[in-house]
Order: C-alpha cells, then structure tokens, then sequence
C-alpha cells in the first residue's frame, strides 16, 4: 500500500476556487484557463512537478498568493501523494 502511495500522480494544483479576476488568472491557484488545461494534459511525474515549481513562480511574481500551498499539501495528502516540494510537505 505504500508504494502505491508513493507512485501516486502529482495532483492538479487547482484548490477549487476557479474565479479568474487577476487579469484572467485564478485568485486560488493564478492559473489560467489554458494553462488549467495544459496541466490536464500532463501524464509523467516529472512534468507534472515542473508544472508546479513553474506555477509556484509565477505565484511569487503575482503575489497574494500565500494561501495556496497550504491547501494545495492538504489536497495532495488527501490523494494520497506526496506534496512535490519539501516546503509544501511542511505547510500542510
């Protein structure tokens, strides 16, 4: 059983809030509609992960965004995988 939680695909890094007000991004996650479906696309691990270090900067770039990691560790706890980063693990 624990290794199919370790195997387990990194999850989308929506938190269910879906209101794009900044500037066409999303205020839970600063994703936009098209990168929303390019992350769906996504099937290795390892794009999945660079996916959500990219997302992670342009958080960081946007600002406001602070709320989202902790949600996001929960919701990959939650699906049974581990949050992609080591800070993420701590926040939830």
């Amino acid at each position: 059983m624990s290794k199919k939680r370790s195997n387990a695909k990194v999850p989308s890094p929506c938190i269910d809030v879906c209101k794009f007000r900044r500037a066409g991004h999303c205020i839970g996650c600063s994703m936009t509609k098209a990168q929303k479906s390019l992350f769906k696309q996504l099937k290795k691990p390892e794009h999945r992960s660079a996916f959500v270090e990219m997302l992670r900067t342009q958080q960081t770039s946007m600002g406001k965004y602070n709320h989202w990691a902790p949600e996001y560790a929960r919701r990959c706890l939650k699906k049974g995988a581990k949050p992609p980063f080591e800070d993420l693990a701590k926040a939830g």
